[in-house]
């Protein structure tokens, strides 16, 4: 019997004392003293269970007994993204898993045993006309800014946080509305639907975050793609290029041109192929740099130098493997990302089922000794 259920039961708890601005520069390539250290995502569902099988203590499976070194965030409460839809309608749920049908029309599918993200089983754009149906909820309209929203981006300033906001995936957003296969054709096939949906959320981000970095200092801007797998990227160069690119730029030149820093993109998955393309579109932060899939922090650093930084990169697999499996992967990695700066050491993504509790233990404890020993200290 599982009892933590839900996305909200993985959250952890960091101790994030990094100030602002030292967070900006080092992720930056300005200033390189201390090395930053972090867990991006935390457990996969069942690991608190087996933790606690294993002797975790409270402050084990809260995650707050590991000393890590990390930024705290705060987000401008303004929506880029859908605004409104349908209510939300469950068709079944049993013990295992729910069925309900979300705001977009989609039939989703959630497997309460083994994730935390459900599965879309079918996806409510195939024409311009559905789209068109849908479009209103992705046009700008004076409710997407939050309730004393300056204010709150203020507050987040006065406490030292890195002041965030977020734009929908030029790829992800066009994939949750057709579904990745119909998204690839419709590169091809159906080109202007795929720039209607792209242009509609451009024009309403750049609305919005024109108001929001008119009024206040944004620092980081991100986005969520999720677009690769093992083999690869779904879209390539060109379409990144073509579809993708001109609504990153006509955003983040705004906003860099306003002081903002760090533009960071969040897809898993091997993205070598498509790196060149979103540099040239002002990326310069990815993360979580999933080794599984081919991502090799210390080959794209060697590649990219100062004009990527980015956060993860340690094989969450090997901690399911013995001691010396994990001395290996982190002396090969931390000694250069120590010296040349610009990444939060972390693992690539959830700490997988299966982990022990104490080669977790082992593996903090040892990034942190080849971080001293690199001259690096807490």
């Amino acid at each position: 019997m599982l009892k933590w259920k839900t996305f909200a039961d993985m959250a952890i708890n960091k101790n994030c004392s990094v100030p602002r601005e030292e967070y900006l520069d080092y992720m930056t390539f300005r200033r390189n003293e201390r090395p930053l250290f972090t867990e991006i995502f935390g457990p996969l569902i069942g690991l608190k269970e087996e933790w606690e099988a294993q002797g975790a203590s409270g402050d084990e499976l809260d995650f707050s007994a590991f000393p890590y070194r990390c930024e705290a965030r705060g987000f401008v409460p303004v929506n880029t993204g859908r605004e409104g839809g349908r209510s939300p309608e469950t068709l079944e749920e049993t013990a295992d898993f729910k069925i309900w049908r979300d705001e977009l029309g989609r039939t989703m599918k959630l497997s309460k045993s083994a994730a935390t993200l459900p599965v879309p089983l079918d996806y409510p754009v195939k024409t311009m006309d559905d789209w068109m149906e849908l479009r209103p909820l992705y046009e700008f309209s004076e409710s997407r800014f939050g309730e004393n929203w300056e204010g709150t981006a203020r507050k987040h300033l006065g406490e030292k946080k890195v002041v965030c906001v977020s734009i929908p995936g030029g790829f992800d957003l066009p994939r949750a509305l057709m579904g990745e296969e119909q998204l690839c054709l419709a590169y091809y096939r159906q080109p202007e639907l795929v720039r209607n949906i792209i242009n509609t959320v451009g024009e309403t981000a750049l609305k919005v975050l024109n108001r929001v970095s008119s009024r206040v200092q944004i620092d980081l801007l991100s986005v969520h793609e999720d677009m690769a797998g093992n083999c690869g990227p779904l879209a390539g160069p060109s379409q990144v290029r073509e579809f993708i690119a001109p609504y990153y730029r006509q955003i983040w030149e705004m906003l860099a041109a306003r002081g903002a820093r760090l533009f960071d993109q969040d897809s898993d998955g091997n993205m070598n192929p498509v790196i060149d393309a979103f540099l040239e579109a002002g990326v310069n932060c990815m993360h979580p740099m999933e080794p599984a899939a081919g991502m090799d922090i210390v080959r794209v650093r060697e590649q990219y130098g100062s004009r990527l930084a980015f956060y993860g990169g340690i094989d969450k697999h090997v901690l399911r493997g013995t001691k010396c499996d994990i001395v290996e992967e982190l002396e090969y990695k931390i000694p250069p990302m120590v010296r040349t700066g610009g990444c939060v050491i972390a693992l690539d993504h959830r700490i997988p089922n299966g982990t022990p509790l104490e080669n977790y233990r082992f593996y903090i404890s040892k990034a942190w000794e080849i971080m001293e020993g690199c001259g690096a200290g807490k």
